[in-house]
């Protein structure tokens, strides 16, 4: 039988909770965790096995700081318990089904009752017009539609919000290119990767990105650093916010920067208790310490999730824009460190130092090889499309240059022309590991 949840008082996407005072948002979070972790206990046996194991019982929450006392969840649990066994409800009360691509193993499965629908709409609603979208713009979604959570997630709030939407989903890049110079969106909503595909593509045409309608870029389900918005934004001459979300939590919307401040993305802490960990020992660390995010759900009904392990490494700040505190960009995954000669770096780290050699195009990979005894990284890298032949060779040897300088490792820099590398239509794969497996 299904758990009661207990609900404050409505708030809808333009005002509500995102405004209350800390001890308000305080009060509502502890309501409703108490909800989650007795809804989760009476009617998952997964959890109901790891509270009893643990030794702990939904009656020991007094206070938040005690979620701490409970266990964690891993991806591994959710595809020991494919298909359905995480579920808090009957069959008859899931309304919606997501899942993982499952590229690494059973995909994770998600369900959603027609509540937590309804709830998702809101969140993406309150993301979008913290983003600076309004009732009657025109968005252009372009996040994959089907299993993967992007594109209906990104679809359902803004129609909540009360904008036409572009259902355009991802892939076909031309295309893409026809209907935002035929529609002309207010805003649009995908990948940072993928926008630069589609900003190349542009420009292969002749076609001024800058010149387009587009004033507000929602960019999400991937890493992206400060030196990729400087470049989206002087490209398409708009304000670039990065949305955040995962499936197993519940989608796109989980947390959103807003366009006033761009400093940082607030939680929706009304929906989401967040907590930072040493992602080695499981400690939690305070507010301002960088360690990877977790995240227990606080409304949702089909599935519960608590403290779900993110991998994603970030730190929690003060609220600004909204009193709901904010997580800094995602500086990377615990999965994507690579550890090179004793060195721990991310992708994004490369990423801001392509960035500034003006020669050098976004569009990379990093290639982890081992041909001998030790680890070789090459950077793959694209030269933009107006960069001479003569200063090619200059801009590869600058890049190593400041890899070595800044990070401290000896990688090799592999330039190649413009559009040589793959284009993924989604996440952009940003790391390839060919080293031979153990």
């Amino acid at each position: 039988m299904t758990s009661t949840l207990p609900r404050p008082a409505a708030d809808s996407p333009e005002k509500g909770l995102e405004y209350a005072t800390r001890d308000e948002i305080a009060a509502v979070q502890l309501d409703r965790l108490r909800w989650s972790l007795q809804h989760a206990y009476d009617n998952v046996p997964h959890y109901r096995r790891a509270f009893d194991e643990r030794g702990v019982h939904p009656d020991d929450l007094r206070t938040l700081a005690d979620l701490r006392l409970f266990p964690f969840t891993a991806k591994a649990d959710l595809r020991e318990n494919y298909p359905f066994g995480m579920l808090a409800v009957t069959q008859d009360e899931v309304s919606r089904i997501h899942a993982s691509s499952g590229t690494t193993g059973r995909p994770t499965v998600v369900g959603y009752t027609a509540n937590d629908v309804d709830n998702w709409a809101d969140l993406v609603a309150r993301s979008l017009r913290a983003a600076g979208v309004r009732p009657s713009d025109k968005v252009h979604v372009a996040y994959g539609y089907g299993l993967f959570t992007g594109g209906l997630g990104a679809h359902y709030g803004a129609e909540r919000l009360g904008c036409t939407v572009i259902p355009m989903s991802g892939g076909m890049t031309d295309r893409q290119i026809q209907l935002i110079e035929d529609f002309r969106p207010d805003a649009i909503m995908v990948t940072p990767s993928y926008m630069l595909t589609i900003v190349d593509a542009m420009l292969a045409k002749g076609i001024d990105p800058a010149s387009t309608s587009l004033r507000t870029g929602v960019f999400g389900a991937e890493p992206w650093t400060e030196q990729m918005r400087k470049e989206l934004e002087a490209q398409l001459d708009m304000d670039a916010v990065d949305i955040y979300g995962l499936s197993e939590v519940m989608g796109p919307g989980v947390a959103m920067e807003c366009v006033e401040t761009k400093d940082g993305l607030h939680i929706w802490e009304d929906h989401f208790y967040p907590e930072i960990i040493d992602p080695m020992t499981g400690e939690v660390l305070p507010d301002g310490e960088e360690g990877e995010l977790v995240f227990t759900s606080l409304t949702k009904e089909a599935m519960p999730i608590i403290r779900y392990r993110t991998r994603d490494l970030t730190r929690l700040l003060p609220g600004t824009a909204r009193s709901m505190r904010r997580m800094q960009k995602v500086t990377g995954r615990t999965d994507d460190m690579i550890i090179l000669r004793g060195v721990n770096l991310f992708p994004t780290q490369i990423e801001e130092l392509i960035l500034t050699v003006p020669a050098l195009a976004p569009q990379f990979q990093c290639v982890l090889e081992r041909p001998g005894r030790m680890d070789q990284l090459t950077v793959r890298v694209e030269y933009r499309h107006d960069v001479p032949a003569e200063h090619r060779g200059a801009a590869a040897v600058e890049l190593q240059k400041l890899i070595k300088n800044r990070i401290g490792v000896t990688v090799t820099v592999d330039a190649v022309e413009p559009a040589a590398l793959f284009r993924s239509t989604g996440k952009a794969k940003r790391l390839v590991d060919n080293r031979p497996k153990d």
